[in-house]
């Protein structure tokens, strides 16, 4: 497995600024096991941070610069602690939405320079941009003692997105970034931000991320117009059920009685926001019974659902997930993230996954034009300094 070690950040961060790094964080990419876009609807999720990760090495200044450098980009960036505003260049926004996040906390800053470099492969859904951001947020935190807390860090990586990279993004991938324990996923309550461990035991089973090596570019676009889709309902809802503030409070009554009438395509997106919730809860049923095939079927039945009601979903997304239905090494298999492109998520029996890689790539290969990558992932601990 590809890491970056302390000595190697070291070696760059000196050879980019001319001096040492102070301090080294790394932050974890994620996968959800299911519940998705159910987070901005104050839903459940179910999120693991994995083996992949964003590392950043940083470093007080003797003035009010801020020098970040992207490795991925080879770009360096600059900056002042009073010119905090979106680049246009992309990558420096999720470090100086967290920045800004910061200042209007009015927390002590000073000038720094910060390097990064990673190994979550970019695209994949993987949440490198939440990694980023929990990361520099850490690294930021500790370098200068403001003592900020985990679930605050988090909200500020999520105001960043908001802010800075203009996704209107719920809290899911910060805070399984940062909160992660390993071997556990997180069922998180995104309406309270409570949440309880459930430990991620699969037994006879493992997981398998398949990138589609697609990402269409509607992705954005189309998590919004979804997002705009379900706070309809809800204002459809609030007329007669004034109690009702997000999905969260909506019954499927009311949905076919007060929303179906009005508006046909806010009632599909927000009835599939319900049934998902649902397949959250079952599912931490199935792992707490040690049950992974009604684990696996609960996925089958996500994927159904952000393909055909919620329409997150593309060819490529959609042949992986039927193909491997008729394999049977696989028990379950959706697409994971915002949709569009990225990875499928498939439960696999150990020791199979190749078999599996092998059955799919001729197949996808001559159907798409396109490679066929398999990521092999473990569960990871969240946000931490390198010692």
């Amino acid at each position: 497995m590809y890491m970056i070690s302390k000595s190697q950040l070291q070696e760059r961060y000196t050879y980019i600024f001319g001096e040492e790094a102070q301090l080294f964080a790394k932050s974890p990419g994620r996968i959800n096991i299911i519940g998705e876009h159910t987070d901005y609807n104050e839903g459940f999720v179910l999120p693991a941070a994995i083996d992949k990760a964003v590392y950043v090495a940083v470093g007080k200044r003797n003035d009010n610069r801020i020098r970040l450098y992207a490795e991925d980009f080879k770009e360096l960036f600059d900056t002042s602690l009073d010119q905090v505003e979106p680049s246009n260049l992309g990558w420096p926004n999720y470090i100086l939405g967290v920045v800004k996040q910061m200042q209007e906390a009015n927390l002590q800053l000073a000038g720094f320079n910060l390097y990064v470099d990673g190994d979550i492969p970019v695209g994949a859904g993987l949440s490198s941009s939440a990694a980023l951001e929990c990361a520099a947020g850490f690294a930021l935190n500790a370098l200068f003692d403001l003592g900020l807390d985990r679930v605050t860090l988090a909200k500020m990586g999520q105001q960043a997105e908001h802010e800075y990279a203009g996704v209107k993004c719920g809290i899911m991938d910060q805070f399984a970034s940062i909160l992660s324990k390993e071997k556990q996923v997180i069922k998180l309550d995104c309406r309270d931000l409570s949440y309880t461990y459930v430990p991620l035991e699969l037994g006879d089973y493992e997981i398998l991320l398949l990138n589609t090596n697609v990402k269409h570019a509607l992705a954005s676009s189309a998590y919004n117009d979804r997002r705009a889709a379900c706070e309809r309902a809800v204002a459809i809802l609030q007329e007669k059920h004034p109690e009702v503030m997000s999905l969260r409070d909506a019954t499927s009554e009311w949905l076919l009685q007060e929303v179906q009438p009005v508006d046909a395509e806010a009632f599909r997106k927000a009835q599939f926001v319900l049934a998902e919730n649902n397949r959250v809860v079952k599912a931490c049923e199935a792992l707490a019974q040690g049950d992974i095939q009604a684990l696996g079927e609960q996925l089958f039945l996500a994927h159904e659902g952000l393909s055909k009601e919620y329409e997150v979903s593309c060819a490529e997304l959609d042949f992986l997930v039927e193909k491997v239905k008729t394999m049977d090494a696989v028990l379950g298999a959706r697409m994971m993230g915002g949709g569009f492109g990225g990875c499928t998520i498939n439960i696999v029996k150990k020791g199979y996954a190749q078999q599996v890689v092998d059955a799919l790539r001729p197949a996808y290969e001559a159907a798409f034009q396109l490679p066929l990558s398999p990521i092999f992932v473990q569960s990871n601990p969240g946000t931490a300094l390198l010692n």
